[in-house]
């Protein structure tokens, strides 16, 4: 059964998959520094209504699975997630810095891609053949 969460005008179920990579794939993501990150982005997550459902990592790129609402800025989240983690895990593992030749712990991209009960190809399929007959909005 679908979980759906609801506010005042809108029923809804929005997922995120959102991955960051480390500035020049370097493998500063030990499992000591990831513990760190993923306190950090539950606690900046509630800020902004998000909830990190899962969060793991290779040395060099971190992946999320978040749910959200829909006056969530999803861009204004990743930035202030980017930020806050660059500063404090810069200042909690100083050998991070060491492996960076700038500030930056993260690229300046990020790759955040909507997650959904079927794909959108089933979706399309289904808005398709709804009011069969009748003109579509195309």
């Amino acid at each position: 059964m679908l979980n759906l969460d609801t506010n005042n005008h809108a029923v809804f179920d929005l997922n995120y998959h959102l991955i960051l990579v480390v500035k020049y794939r370097r493998q500063v993501l030990a499992d000591d520094v990831m513990a760190a990150f993923a306190t950090m982005a539950s606690h900046i997550g509630e800020a902004h209504g998000v909830v990190v459902k899962e969060c793991n990592s290779e040395k060099d790129h971190v992946r999320l699975l978040l749910r959200t609402k829909p006056n969530t800025h999803m861009s204004v989240f990743v930035n202030s997630l980017k930020g806050a983690t660059s500063r404090v895990l810069k200042r909690q593992f100083p050998a991070i810095r060491k492996k960076l030749w700038k500030e930056c712990l993260w690229s300046g991209s990020y790759c955040l891609i909507t997650v959904g009960g079927a794909p959108s190809e089933v979706v399309r399929q289904y808005i398709e053949s709804q009011g069969e007959g009748q003109k579509g909005c195309r």
